[in-house]
């Protein structure tokens, strides 16, 4: 089969579209999963430092696991590829399209289970109103929202329909406050964000039950709009990223390796570079790039990746438990926008606690509940949020939590109060996910110290799906050698001397 010719490689601001209608043609489908010698994993793990222990007074440098290609590799278990990224999320998928997308180089994923759970499991928002102009996030935030708005464009032009494909919706976004507090830091946020260049509008008690007739506030209450905030469904949108992926499969350039966790790295004896990861299946090498893009699991993760070195490593991004509750085909009352309580931008209620004699334990009764509301991108569900909770790996469905979702909401939405939750369980359905916390509230993007080809993306916590485009963008320019269009310093993996 012929190579695609595509002239544009990114969703970038840039004058050339990819041809998206060709790259859906059903000959341009080629899944090299089907492929016996194919399989497939997700690798995932945890913060913002990078700490490095050098043992036996060796130098502060990465040396791994010296084992050579030539007598490691046995060619019947045996794959090459120039990128191999691990964890097959928002982030992950978006690197992989970008590297495909402007290069010839080939990128395999790797999976520990199946792409896009995590960030499945969110609400889909493209928001700024939650956003502080001027801290280390924003740049990154604004040049991610406009390639997602450049994305949207592209596809229209080419005749494809944005909100079928991705669930695009310019739902617009209110940032709500109760009372003449939470409003006064509404009125400072609204300023900070018209002073960037954003077209907010401050609402009063009046002008917000106009907008949104169920939200029933008191006389003190009053919100920061702003229109031009979306909403995707993240399901369909990982859909249609892995799509665009596999058309390269049939170059050859392009593989899925799901259920498949990787196990280590293998390093290069002579410069310590990684040549290649292990699997429990595989042996996959790297002629350019390994991107660990896990997101909660990347630091556990890369502990075990490096366990046969002489490098105790730290990487402290942690799992957010977080729960939303969506009541299905609901009628009786309809959002016309996403909206968001203040306090779901205080990311601090959630926290580790200290026992005696026990060291540092998670406390599952410190848990944040904050409102936030809005239709799926069908219209037809209502989902509500959201919890916090600092508890590991935990999944479970707790129903306390639900509970106090369903309580904090109706404090917003008096109509609720008339609805038992009880009698919804046949209509209802629980989204549990697990965030990639970072304590300094930034992710982790960039390579590894010492170790040149090895990079890592993770710590978006709830923001996965909002920075995906500009991280994938970073990452791509760092391993192509292109410029940046975001300063990545705020972001770089550290290490220290402990």
């Amino acid at each position: 089969m012929a190579a695609m010719n595509l002239k544009i490689i990114s969703n970038s601001v840039s004058s050339d579209r990819v041809d998206w209608p060709r790259l859906f043609q059903p000959s341009y489908h080629h899944n090299l999963v089907s492929n016996p010698s194919f399989c497939g994993r997700k690798v995932l793990h945890n913060d913002r430092k990078l700490l490095l222990h050098p043992t036996s007074g060796r130098r502060n440098r990465l040396r791994g696991i010296c084992v050579s290609a030539s007598n490691r590799f046995s060619e019947s278990q045996t794959h090459s590829f120039d990128v191999v990224i691990i964890g097959a999320g928002i982030i992950g998928l978006y690197i992989a399209r970008e590297v495909l997308l402007r290069s010839n180089l080939s990128v395999a994923v790797v999976d520990a289970g199946v792409p896009g759970a995590a960030t499945g499991a969110g609400q889909g928002y493209i928001w700024r109103i939650n956003k502080t102009p001027g801290n280390e996030k924003w740049k990154l935030a604004a040049r991610s929202h406009k390639l997602w708005e450049n994305l949207a464009v592209s596809m229209q032009e080419q005749g494809m329909d944005p909100s079928e494909v991705l669930g695009w919706k310019k739902t617009g976004s209110l940032l709500v406050g109760k009372t003449e507090e939470e409003c006064s830091l509404l009125w400072s946020r609204a300023q900070q964000l018209r002073d960037a260049g954003l077209a907010v509008e401050l609402l009063s008690s009046e002008d917000l039950l106009l907008k949104e007739p169920a939200l029933v506030l008191g006389k003190e209450a009053g919100a920061a709009f702003l229109p031009d905030d979306y909403q995707l469904d993240a399901r369909v949108t990982i859909e249609f990223i892995k799509k665009v992926n596999m058309n390269f499969a049939a170059e050859g350039r392009y593989a899925e390796f799901y259920h498949e966790p990787a196990t280590s790295l293998v390093r290069s004896s002579s410069n310590g570079e990684v040549e290649a990861i292990e699997t429990c299946k595989s042996t996959i090498c790297s002629k350019k790039a390994v991107i660990v893009a896990a997101g909660c699991w990347s630091g556990s993760l890369m502990h075990n990746l490096i366990r046969e070195s002489d490098i105790e490593l730290d990487i402290p991004i942690e799992p957010r438990k977080g729960h939303l509750l969506v009541i299905e085909n609901f009628k009786s009352f309809k959002l016309n926008h996403a909206l968001m309580e203040v306090g779901y931008v205080n990311h601090q209620s959630a926290t580790r606690s200290a026992a005696p004699n026990h060291g540092s334990i998670y406390d599952a009764q410190v848990t944040s509940i904050s409102m936030t509301a809005t239709m799926d991108t069908s219209g037809k569900s209502l989902i509500l949020g959201s919890s916090r909770q600092l508890v590991g790996f935990n999944t479970v469905i707790d129903e306390s939590i639900v509970n106090r979702i369903w309580e904090r909401a109706a404090e917003f939405f008096p109509a609720l109060r008339k609805m038992s939750l009880e009698d919804m369980k046949k209509s209802r359905s629980i989204r549990v996910g697990l965030r990639p916390y970072m304590p300094d509230g930034k992710p982790m993007v960039g390579p590894v110290p010492g170790c040149s080809n090895l990079f890592v993306a993770a710590g978006h916590e709830g923001e996965g799906l909002t920075l995906a485009p500009g991280t994938a963008e970073m990452i791509a320019d760092m391993v192509l050698g292109n410029p940046r269009k975001v300063d990545p310093a705020p972001f770089a993996v550290q290490w220290c001397e402990v």
